[in-house]
């Protein structure tokens, strides 16, 4: 069961444009990368695009499991606002994928012309700080919310 993502967090993620996305390749190493992307509250979903030559590419067809944070695209640090994520790739046959291409070129139709795959990434959790709303608030979301009170997840910090 998919549980709607709070109105404060979609906001934000809608506002913003780039995300640092961390994976790990077969030897447990991290490697991070910067990205644009496009937000899909519906779905809980970041699209992003990448070439298939570039290093994390090749990670993550490995290795789909991802964090990432988003930072306000304007920095204001007296007020900090910001998001820590964990997630997983999708493969393009995916169902939740279908829709990637459309949604990424309809927010950047330049992106069209430059080379690469529109990867898919389905957020699973969140951890929202706002400071607007008081400081050190922090608003948490996971996708669902039944199945990780039967299991022991990691937390973000």
């Amino acid at each position: 069961m998919f549980e709607s993502i709070h109105p404060n967090i979609s906001l934000f993620l809608e506002k913003q444009t780039c995300a640092s996305v961390c994976c790990v390749d077969e030897q447990g190493n991290p490697y991070c990368f910067s990205c644009f992307y496009v937000f899909n509250s519906g779905d809980g979903i970041l699209y992003f695009k990448s070439s298939l030559s570039a290093y994390h590419s090749s990670i993550l067809l490995k290795n789909p499991a991802v964090a990432g944070t988003v930072l306000p695209d304007k920095l204001n640090t007296l007020q900090v606002k910001g998001i820590q994520f964990e997630g997983e790739l999708l493969p393009a046959d995916h169902l939740l994928a279908k829709k990637a291409a459309a949604s990424y070129y309809k927010k950047n139709p330049a992106a069209v012309v430059i080379p690469g795959e529109i990867w898919t990434l389905q957020i699973n959790h969140i951890k929202f700080t706002d400071n607007t709303l008081g400081f050190g608030t922090k608003i948490p979301w996971n996708r669902e919310e039944k199945e990780l009170t039967n299991q022991k997840k990691p937390q973000l910090v």
